[in-house]
């Protein structure tokens, strides 16, 4: 590990793009790591073989003007949490780029923006929902949930003023080879502008399924609708059911109205017949906080700091 930090250290703050279109062999498909709102991550090798995540911004992604772009980045790589996958830099550059227009070919000058990452080797927390075959047991479970708070706690509370994720679902929480969760695609705000966030909001990029109804509605922008995701998170980590969200349910409500009518105290105690009476009880808990984070009026959800302190034994169930 020490070579690792060493090594990453030395990588310059702005990567040139040819360097990380080189170690993404030219973002070659077989380099993709995953697709978002705002852009696709690839797998880069660097020189000592050591991977890191690049993240090529989509061409109609929102990015703030140079000198934001630049300050939003430098708060980012500024964070450091053992629950926030951390950036390692930024790269904008012109580009020329071949476009079709009016039935004709045409050169156009086009600003390449791409940010690179720490590599977690996991893979994100969906495929452990949707896999049984490789669900961790209760514990690591129950420890994965607390992790993803802390994290969220940190956005949050921790900053000089709130970081709101806007998109937190389970394909945007990683997991390292200690099965510690880390959030990665935050501070979108920071990078892109309040303004531009806010329009692309009305525009509704976030996924379905996760999205706080006072978002998904009238793009409302607060910490509250971050708490929305996170229950429907929590819930689906803990039942190990995923929530079908469609068209006409993009918040996911058939998926908690089940949660509600079917997770009574029976049934998790059924479910869960092989764990003790205190591993129960956190089940039992994970449930009710889920349910109390996805409440439609946001100003009944819990704050993350009441979440934290529920998960941690610190509040009455």
């Amino acid at each position: 590990m020490a070579s690792k930090s060493s090594f990453l250290n030395t990588l310059p703050t702005n990567s040139p793009a040819q360097f990380l279109n080189g170690i993404t062999d030219g973002f070659s498909d077989a380099q993709k790591l995953g697709e978002g709102a705002f852009g696709t991550v690839y797998k880069g090798i660097l020189q000592d073989g050591e991977p890191i995540a690049v993240k090529k911004l989509a061409d109609n992604a929102p990015v703030a003007p140079e000198k934001q772009f630049k300050i939003g980045v430098g708060n980012l790589m500024a964070m450091q949490h053992p629950n926030i996958v951390r950036l390692l830099g930024s790269c904008r550059e012109p580009q020329k780029k071949v476009i079709e227009h009016s039935g004709r070919y045409i050169m156009v000058d086009v600003v390449e923006s791409l940010l690179y990452y720490e590599y977690i080797p996991n893979g994100n927390l969906d495929k452990y929902i949707s896999d049984t075959s490789l669900r961790p047991d209760w514990k690591t479970c129950f420890e994965i949930i607390k992790g993803i708070c802390q994290g969220l706690l940190y956005l949050h509370k921790k900053m000089d003023r709130p970081i709101v994720h806007l998109d937190l679902h389970p394909t945007n929480i990683l997991l390292d080879e200690n099965m510690v969760p880390k959030i990665t695609d935050f501070g979108l705000s920071r990078l892109f502008g309040e303004e531009q966030t806010r329009i692309n909001t009305i525009n509704v990029v976030g996924k379905k399924g996760y999205m706080a109804p006072e978002y998904l509605y009238r793009g409302e922008i607060s910490t509250r609708s971050d708490i929305y995701s996170l229950g429907v998170v929590i819930m689906e980590f803990t039942t190990g059911e995923k929530s079908c969200s469609s068209d006409k349910d993009m918040s996911a409500m058939d998926f908690v109205d089940k949660v509600c009518e079917t997770w009574t105290d029976e049934h998790i105690a059924s479910k869960h017949s092989a764990l003790d009476a205190g591993s129960l009880q956190e089940v039992r808990t994970c449930i009710k906080i889920g349910l109390k984070c996805v409440d439609i009026d946001q100003n009944k959800r819990p704050s993350i700091v009441e979440i934290v302190d529920e998960l941690n034994g610190r509040r009455a169930h």
